[in-house]
């Protein structure tokens, strides 16, 4: 576990964490949620996660309901660990250049450009018709969903109905293994994951991460967004790997850029006396910087190397200290993020 960075001294403020996912790059949030943890005035009202974020959400919920803050810290660097001894066979590994140079990127990985070919010419049920998926036995194994059921941290966890494209958000008695899978359910790698007789796909598609039910169901009016994909990134993409990584950014930013220009709309126009109105208008929201994806293409999402891992965990805890520096007392007073200006975008 890291040594703990300069603490900050306030009040305590109850607040909510909205955790965006991405595969391997999900360990950037654990750095986050990591330091963010280690601040006692902190109170976790609720969380709203995908795909990893998803997972990191739960395992942070698990732990931190057998032992605080300090047995959800532990939860998630065993979750980390073991996602990473799962992978030590796996056939993606870096190629000898990357390795040498220091790239986190698969580019140059023989399996994984023959895997990105096959997957644009069969689908997974054809490459895996038995839907395997290892992350299932690690989740099983590590979380007890009746710990979550009885959590007083809210928790919700979206996922995309495959029929309706609408996402779908899990709370904390409706969550399983499968929901957790589905929520990381990239469909070009696995086959869509069955849940009361629906298929859903990965949640990035329709809510990366979900934000308005912490705000409809939490008591807090500070929400921490914790962003893995890069908004905006300089200069056209031209090669086809860039061209790729720079639309799977889009995509996964695009409903979670349109649900934060409505809430600024809707906190502009909502009636701050009483009812739902008033919950609207009090909302504060706040964003982690993250500089480090723009060095990062897509291919690293399937890095598991735990020196990558822990290279982002300590990028997350660098992160999540500037943050805390610069906006804790900023949490229950005032927006950091100024989410007004995206309704100029509209």
């Amino acid at each position: 576990m890291e040594k703990a960075s300069s603490p900050i001294t306030r009040d305590p403020i109850l607040v909510d964490l909205a955790v965006q996912g991405g595969g391997a790059h999900g360990a950037f949030s654990w750095g986050v949620l990591d330091r963010l943890l280690e601040e006692p005035w902190l109170e976790i009202d609720g969380i709203s996660g995908t795909s990893a974020g998803a997972m990191n959400a739960a395992v942070l919920v698990h732990g931190y309901q057998k032992g605080g803050a300090r047995g959800a810290r532990e939860a998630l660097e065993t979750f980390w660990r073991r996602v990473s001894e799962g992978a030590r066979f796996s056939p993606f590994k870096r190629g000898p250049i990357d390795v040498l140079l220091g790239r986190w990127t698969l580019d140059s990985s023989p399996v994984y450009v023959a895997m990105d070919l096959m997957s644009r010419l069969w689908s997974p049920y054809d490459l895996n018709p038995r839907g395997a998926n290892p992350l299932r036995d690690i989740l099983a194994d590590l979380i007890d969903f009746d710990l979550l059921a009885r959590s007083p941290i809210h928790l919700f966890i979206t996922a995309t109905n495959v029929r309706t494209g609408r996402g779908k958000v899990f709370k904390n008695d409706s969550i399983t293994p499968d929901v957790l899978l589905a929520s990381a359910c990239l469909p070009t790698m696995f086959q869509a994951i069955e849940i009361d007789g629906e298929a859903y796909w990965d949640g990035g598609y329709s809510g990366n991460p979900t934000l308005t039910t912490l705000v409809r169901e939490c008591k807090s009016h500070d929400t921490i967004l914790i962003p893995i994909n890069p908004v905006v990134r300089d200069g056209v993409p031209r090669t086809a790997a860039e061209i790729l990584n720079r639309l799977n950014e889009v995509s996964f930013n695009a409903v979670v850029l349109k649900e934060l220009r409505m809430m600024a709309l809707l906190r502009q126009v909502a009636d701050p006396g009483s009812g739902e109105g008033a919950l609207w208008a009090a909302m504060r929201i706040h964003s982690v910087k993250n500089d480090v994806m723009t060095d990062l293409g897509a291919s690293s999402k399937l890095n598991a190397e735990w020196d990558f891992f822990t290279f982002l965990r300590d990028e997350g805890r660098k992160s999540a200290q500037a943050f805390l520096e610069t906006h804790a007392h900023d949490l229950g007073v005032r927006s950091t993020l100024d989410i007004d200006a995206l309704v100029e975008g509209i």
